[in-house]
């Protein structure tokens, strides 16, 4: 859901447990009565309130309240208990037959098998616990962002909950200490460049956070914790570049057998890699023809590149790009309504917003929308980041080449219209809890990268070959992610062969293609950009085909309203719901 410009690799909180304790289970809704579908509810009742309970940041982020108070346990006891709870709801959930389950139920009992295979394949085999040292920084930022950015209750309820959780986060650092064997360099190198804005994030942004709170006891007390969180914070930097630094050289490639496996598990796909990559390749290929013919389109006289260099200049001044972009959701908005494209729900447009300064450095532009259970900090907005306000005038001109105004529209119908803001709107009503929970990188970024292209095709600013060109630079990036995920992890390529490869065939900067190289280290299936936008648009052409054969009419619309109701299930899931089958996927 954003678009990451420099180092970070993203929070990997990891599914391990936290301290015990009584919880409240949240409500799950009510999908049978008897037989395996009364079994199968009662089996996601009780997978869901463990969830909560060793996530309680993901709880936070779902709308789910009962554990704001806690911290992931990221102890080595924690990481073994989690594993073996994972493998007795694995057992479980074997004893339940999926014919004894309702088709919708069926989907959703597959669903939570891959999603314990994948978390089962993250602990025990890729294990970001022992190599990834951002986990614990930059997991300990998300956690509390979390807890500062919505009202989702009175500001000294919340406070007090963000104390216990920060009380706990010098354990986490130390945690790490103990836990972290011989990552790779260029991951222990991630962490230290994440550092000073983790540090500042707390000195600043969370320091301030709670302004309306007056209590002297209360705020001694968050003073206190928070800043133990910096000192701690301080002395992991210190012992990650004194200590950990210099006996990072283990590999970041996790093989061909482990992408294999995580594919099947994060995906259901388990096509050959040589397949998957030829793909990859293919699709790459072709939308480097169709920029060359763009490009043409706009200025014969130039090179494709020199075209882009010239559309970079247009673009609106820093100090308007938010009043741009609002006016641009709204346009976009229209299109989808008069164009009979998707059903959008009543609610209220995302507002725009400057991206919170400590997000500046990874983020470029990002959706941040309650949860599906939240009711009471229900307000959506949509970050675009501006340049740094101490930039000299020639630096905020480079920055702003990456807002020229095709590309505003283009990311805004990834991150809002009909991208994930639509995707958002629909949660709340998803037929399940287990696919308000869970979701499918492949079906939720497929769907939004998917809809970057569609939204084109279908006549929006199609007069205008600008917005094209912007749109198949996107398509460029995330086809060089596809491949590179593969490459490095299963073909040796290395990270300074995967930044060519974005500069060169990507048609990206040369910063950009460093941060996308580095994100590559430690999300190898990065590719489902590009893989769920491939096989959506395959199962788009098969379901006109069945629409066809059943002499029914089609109608983009029904297929796109059909398509986001059932909810991020992975792909192939979607084909069973809507065909019948799995069939091919590409």
């Amino acid at each position: 859901m954003t678009r990451r410009l420099m180092s970070s690799m993203g929070v990997v909180l990891v599914a391990i447990g936290c301290g015990g304790g009584t919880e409240r289970a949240t409500p799950v809704a009510d999908l049978a009565t008897s037989g395996g579908d009364a079994a199968f509810t009662t089996f996601v009742h009780d997978f869901l309130a463990d969830t909560y309970r060793r996530q309680p940041t993901m709880a936070t982020q779902l709308g789910v309240h009962d554990f704001d108070d806690r911290l992931e346990d990221y102890s080595r006891v924690g990481v073994d208990d989690a594993v073996g709870a994972l493998k007795r709801f694995r057992a479980r959930l074997a004893d339940i037959a999926p014919k004894t389950l309702s088709p919708a139920n069926q989907l959703d009992r597959e669903q939570i098998r891959l999603e314990i295979d994948s978390e089962l394949l993250t602990l025990e085999v890729i294990r970001p616990w022992a190599t990834q040292p951002d986990t614990y920084s930059s997991g300990l930022t998300s956690t509390a962002y979390i807890m500062i950015k919505r009202q989702f209750a009175p500001a000294d309820v919340r406070l007090r909950k963000l104390i216990a959780r920060e009380k706990a986060m010098p354990a986490a650092l130390a945690a790490a200490r103990q836990n972290l064997q011989n990552p790779p360099r260029v991951a222990t190198d991630i962490a230290l460049q994440q550092l000073d804005g983790n540090r500042a994030f707390f000195a600043d942004a969370v320091a301030a956070a709670f302004p309306e709170v007056k209590d002297p006891a209360l705020l001694a007390e968050f003073k206190q914790a928070n800043d133990a969180v910096i000192s701690a914070l301080t002395d992991y930097g210190a012992w990650l570049q004194g200590d950990l630094l210099k006996r990072s050289n283990g590999e970041f490639a996790i093989g061909a057998e482990t992408y294999r496996r995580k594919l099947a598990a994060d995906e259901m796909i388990d096509l050959p890699l040589e397949r998957l990559l030829a793909i990859a390749e293919a699709d790459l290929r072709k939308n480097k023809a169709a920029f060359v013919v763009v490009a043409r389109q706009i200025d014969a006289t130039k090179t494709p590149l020199a075209v882009l260099a010239q559309l970079s200049r247009n673009h609106p001044p820093a100090g308007k790009l938010i009043e741009v972009t609002q006016s641009e959701l709204a346009a976009i908005a229209r299109f989808m309504a008069d164009h009979h494209i998707v059903t959008i729900p009543r609610a209220a447009s995302a507002q725009v917003q400057e991206t919170p300064p400590f997000l500046r450095a990874s983020t470029t532009a990002a959706m941040d929308t309650p949860g599906p259970y939240e009711t009471v900090a229900t307000e959506a907005y949509y970050s675009v980041t501006l340049p740094d306000p101490t930039l000299k005038p020639a630096q905020v001109e480079e920055f702003m080449a990456g807002w020229h105004y095709p590309l505003i529209t283009n990311v805004s119908v990834h991150e809002v219209w009909p991208g994930h803001y639509l995707q958002f709107l629909y949660a709340r009503d998803f037929p399940s809890d287990v696919r308000k929970v869970f979701r499918a990188a492949s079906n939720s970024e497929g769907w939004a990268h998917y809809a970057e292209q569609m939204v084109v095709d279908e006549g929006f600013h199609a007069d205008d070959p600008r917005y094209r060109l912007a749109q198949i630079q996107d398509a460029l990036l995330r086809d060089v992610r596809f491949i590179v995920g593969i490459r490095m992890h299963t073909q040796a390529m290395t990270v300074a062969q995967a930044e060519d490869m974005f500069v060169n065939d990507g048609y990206q900067t040369r910063p950009v293609a460093v941060s996308e190289s580095k994100r590559a280290t430690s999300d190898p299936t990065y590719g489902y950009y590009t893989m769920g936008k491939l096989m959506i648009q395959k199962l788009r052409e098969d379901y006109k085909a069945k629409k066809a054969r059943e002499g029914a009419p089609f109608s983009l619309q029904e297929f796109h309203d059909s398509f986001i109701k059932l909810g991020p299930l992975p792909l192939p899931l979607i084909r069973t719901a809507l065909l019948g089958e799995s069939g091919q996927p590409f």
